[in-house]
């Protein structure tokens, strides 16, 4: 093996210089371009037509492919929703981002596209199909930069439709998209479509999930047409010929590849080679095939030289025009081929969701070297399946391929201060709906790379924590607890388990068993804000309220920047009668969330009892503003009226109040 360091970056530099020029003389003199970037989340390259499927599914990307560059090796740096989208919109390794999970903001000071845009005269625009993607939930800090994120998602009541609060159909997402643009004809904008359907649970809408068998394919159908109608209308609006186009999967989907049912674990193609599709202004590089690897990093500089912008110094990936011969770059000559370019992959979700060992993967030559407790070794040209492990036998190669995985990651590796990646227990609840298990405490970047059980020992418990978490969503407690009891079983390690089985018995009364099982979710995690919420929950319930208050305190420190959890200590506060100390808990609270409609209405009944009417009148005109229906509201106004002996307010009051509920 040579060492690629080198040669690497002589190319890179030498691919720079033909870049410039292919660049400059593409796009010499012309407006800055739209550009539509869509993203398709947990879809496999192996059913895009482009790509050789002969399932027939996606005929509208096939004829977008037709007129653009498709990239036929390129590879995701990481199989999860938000850290991938990372990679995508900042054109850095995770390692230097270090957004490794839902719910970990990702910094400032990292470049990022919308702010570079808008920095450039965009207008810019997201719409996103899923909480994941929240910036008030799983994806802290991506609203930077954007003129419109339309996301707002919450929690799913009992009875709710996980479409209309969870998530959005494609067909949702990309309506608003395409009203936004109907707004902005003139340009030039940025905006980003990120279409969530293919996502577990497989459940596409009609006609869809009645002509294919295969729930996973009816998903990837409708997204193509809903696609297909993203692109028919910027057609008719005569947006699509000049604009800049970008689709591409933020990762792909195991369907029992090596025991895996779903992404976030292993680093196989299924989940890590995804479809990539870039569509330039005027046609250029239309029906380009393009075979060297490529990564999801090079996207952001690719869209930026394409619209003739500067990528910040921090970039990390690189523009791929100068592969595309249609660009007008000569072809790169063997020495300097991109395919030797190295694509290089990893995934914390095992260590921080369950405490097993990270994975690091680099696909390299012919080979994919995964480094874990148990290292591995495919050649892909001669096994794609990454069946036959050749570690052992060729372990000269392996170990050459550590040292090149380190050096990388040494070089790629930022110095930036760990993002906080505290979630409270309505985010983590809400991330745990689409089937996430929450890392918790800090971000763990550190440590030994592969400290902790071989992930592919664990696969099974990671699969029952999975559909476990989708069975709590639907409110299916009775079959969700013998999961759950199956995984502590097997791995008593996972305080993940013990805290989703705590819920699980608090939802059905069962407050005993669930008392047990978030103690051990503390004992193990202690760090973890969602286990000491629940227990205290679970306290509350059993009237247990000065063992109850610990737990939220221990829910407050881990969350200081949730106003819920200054709340809900509150609440145990009041019923304890620390009412001071409920006091500040709940301007705490209200200074997060001034139009919090409990805290306030709870503030100004502590003020009325206290005899201090003036004190009240601001936080009950605040509640009554936030629920005019409230009876509870417009009662405590009237109370705090009757104080100040103002009789006809009083009055008015009382009236509201018997109308209210």
């Amino acid at each position: 093996m040579l060492d690629w360091h080198c040669s690497m970056f002589s190319s890179f530099f030498r691919r720079v210089s033909l870049l410039l020029i292919a660049g400059s003389s593409l796009f010499a003199h012309a407006a800055p371009p739209n550009i539509v970037l869509i993203t398709l989340d947990t879809t496999r390259a192996d059913r895009m037509g482009f790509l050789g499927s002969e399932r027939g599914l996606t005929p509208n990307l096939d004829g977008l492919a037709r007129e653009a560059a498709v990239f036929t090796h390129a590879y995701s740096q990481v199989p999860l929703t938000t850290a991938s989208h990372a990679t995508i919109l900042t054109g850095t390794y995770p390692q230097f981002h270090q957004v490794n999970d839902a719910g970990v903001a990702l910094a400032k000071s990292a470049p990022y596209a919308p702010a570079i845009l808008r920095g450039a005269g965009y207008q810019t625009a997201a719409f996103v199909g899923a909480v994941i993607l929240d910036p008030t939930a799983g994806a802290p800090g991506f609203g930077r930069g954007f003129d419109t994120y339309d996301a707002g998602f919450r929690a799913r009541n009992a009875g709710e439709s996980r479409y209309s609060t969870l998530e959005r159909r494609g067909g949702e997402v990309v309506a608003h998209a395409l009203a936004w643009i109907g707004k902005h004809p003139r340009g030039p904008f940025f905006v980003w479509i990120h279409l969530y359907d293919p996502h577990a649970p497989y459940d596409s809408p009609e006609p869809f999930k009645s002509k294919y068998a295969d729930a996973y394919d009816g998903e990837i159908a409708y997204v193509d047409s809903v696609v297909g109608k993203l692109l028919e209308q910027l057609r008719t609006k005569k947006l699509y010929d000049g604009a800049l186009i970008a689709v591409m999967a933020d990762h792909g989907e195991a369907l029992g590849e090596h025991g895996e049912h779903g992404h976030g674990i292993f680093l196989y193609d299924p989940t890590i080679r995804v479809p990539l599709v870039v569509k330039l202004p005027g046609a250029h590089a239309a029906g380009e095939r393009v075979d060297a690897r490529v990564g999801l990093v090079d996207v952001l500089p690719t869209l930026l030289q394409a619209a003739g912008v500067a990528a910040p110094k921090s970039v990390q990936g690189e523009s791929l025009l100068s592969v595309m011969k249609a660009s007008g770059a000569p072809a790169a000559d063997e020495a300097t081929a991109p395919a030797e370019r190295p694509a290089y992959a990893e995934t914390d979700y095992p260590q921080r969701a369950f405490g097993w060992s990270r994975l690091r993967a680099l696909r390299s030559g012919k080979y994919l070297f995964i480094a874990a407790p148990r290292v591995e070794l495919y050649d892909q040209a001669t096994d794609p399946g990454e069946e036959h492990n050749l570690a052992s036998s060729t372990s000269a190669v392996a170990g050459t391929l550590a040292s090149q995985l380190d050096t990388f990651r040494q070089q790629t590796s930022s110095k930036l201060a760990a993002p906080n990646s505290s979630l409270s227990p309505q985010q983590e609840a809400k991330l745990r709906a689409l089937g996430y298990v929450a890392g918790g405490g800090e971000n763990k970047g550190g440590g030994a790379e592969t400290a902790g059980a071989d992930p592919k020992d664990k696969i099974e418990i990671a699969n029952l924590m999975a559909e476990a978490n989708f069975l709590v969503e639907e409110d299916k407690y009775q079959q969700a607890i013998p999961m759950l009891q199956k995984v502590v079983a097997k791995d008593p390690g996972v305080a993940a388990a013990y805290t989703a089985l705590g819920s699980a018995w608090t939802a059905l009364g069962k407050y005993a068993q669930a008392t047990a099982a978030l103690r051990k979710a503390v004992e193990l995690r202690p760090e973890s804000v969602m286990a000491h919420y629940e227990l205290g929950m679970a306290l509350f319930q059993t009237g247990e309220l000065k063992a109850a208050a610990p737990e939220f305190e221990a829910a407050v420190a881990g969350s200081p920047e949730s106003a819920d959890m200054h709340y809900s200590l509150a609440s145990v506060y009041v019923r304890i009668n620390r009412l001071a100390d409920a006091q500040k808990e709940l301007e705490a609270s209200l200074r997060l969330k001034p139009s919090f409609y409990q805290a306030n209405l709870m503030l100004g009944q502590i003020f009325v009892v206290e005899k201090n009417p003036t004190a009240a009148l601001p936080y009950l005109q605040r509640a009554a503003k936030a629920q005019p229906d409230s009876g509870d509201a417009h009662g405590l106004l009237a109370q705090a009226y009757l104080l100040l002996g103002q009789q006809e307010n009083a009055q008015r009051e009382l009236g509201l109040a018997k109308r209210g509920h």
